[in-house]
């Protein structure tokens, strides 16, 4: 039996008074009602939850359903009441880096995701227009290992989110490849409706040498290294796209590293494994990529004027970029 949720309904006049009582402090009262009916109390706790006080280090219990608690990591939980000196205005100028900084990261993951529908259609199409179709062209985990719920391979899987994308198109591009050579359609084609889980998800399929005959372009010799990049690119896009708090999120599946030689900028991060775990490494990872998709496209620069100058002032609270994973030579990379 899971326990009900008790958190009344407030209205925006009372949540506002509600932050108050918690000690933060609000200027213009008017100004920051309109935040809260327009952007919502939600949405921006999640920027002001880094402003709360904290306990000391201690180890909350954690039965996960059993009878015998178990103690888990020491940790600061969250109090109520926030930092001294915390306004609302520091939440809405975080709000709004956060904003930019995902308006710009899309903006590099639209190139890079445009770029790997070429290498891979090309790719694959070398080996016959249909290739997709073909499961004796992928990795064996991909196209013959059976997932045990459900019956069916990863190829199988992906064939049928590859057949919803075709069907739900209104592309004239797809109808009139429709009409006038049928189904299924060529593989150059066909990417075109394609978004970036199923290009990743395909490429973490395809054979070791056409992966790496990918990787191999953007620097990297490790095409299983390069799949990890995808996974976990296409994971921020997902953030990117649903609008949700980028700039200190916690990155649980973390893409592998390859030898700092192949990327330098990534070399600072092979032993520390908070900057891992921070968003900052995927957007080295992107700024790596865009290098080799548009050597002079000027992305990285935008990136590091919106990291200085942007960031709001939050030295009073205890944040800076470091909630990101930045280190202290990030500025001295080559953007």
């Amino acid at each position: 039996m899971t326990q009900g949720y008790s958190k009344p309904w407030h209205s925006y006049q009372e949540q506002l008074e509600l932050l108050t009582a918690r000690g933060m402090e609000v200027t213009d009262p008017f100004k920051a009602l309109e935040y809260l009916e327009r952007i919502g109390y939600y949405r921006l706790s999640g920027y002001w939850f880094a402003f709360r006080e904290r306990t000391e280090l201690c180890c909350p219990l954690d039965g996960k359903g059993s009878n015998k608690p178990n103690r888990t990591k020491p940790t600061r939980l969250p109090l109520d009441k926030f930092k001294p000196g915390t306004t609302f205005q520091n939440a809405v100028e975080l709000y709004v880096f956060d904003k930019k900084l995902r308006f710009l990261v899309l903006d590099a993951l639209e190139r890079i995701e445009i770029a790997l529908r070429v290498d891979i259609a090309h790719g694959l199409g070398k080996h016959g227009k249909f290739a997709y179709l073909k499961p004796e062209l992928f990795h064996e985990s991909f196209s013959i290992q059976l997932d045990g719920k459900t019956g069916l391979t990863k190829h199988h899987a992906w064939l049928g989110k590859h057949a919803a994308l075709i069907n739900r198109s209104n592309e004239d591009f797809i109808r009139h490849n429709k009409e006038k050579y049928g189904l299924p359609l060529a593989v150059w084609v066909a990417c075109e409706v394609w978004d970036f889980g199923t290009l990743s998800t395909l490429y973490a399929g395809m054979s070791e040498a056409d992966q790496d005959a990918i990787s191999q372009k953007y620097g990297i010799t490790n095409g299983r290294v390069f799949a990890s990049w995808l996974r976990s690119l296409n994971y921020l896009r997902n953030v990117c796209a649903h609008h949700s708090r980028l700039w200190n999120r916690n990155i649980v599946d973390q893409p592998k590293l390859p030898p700092a030689k192949q990327a330098p900028t990534l070399s600072a991060f092979h032993d520390d494994a908070y900057r891992r775990a921070r968003p900052f490494m995927l957007l080295c990872i992107a700024q790596h990529l865009m290098k080799f998709i548009n050597p002079l496209s000027s992305w990285g620069k935008r990136l590091k004027a919106l990291l200085e100058n942007d960031f709001p002032d939050l030295a009073h609270l205890g944040l800076s970029l470091e909630g990101m994973g930045t280190n202290q030579d990030w500025q001295r990379y080559d953007w």
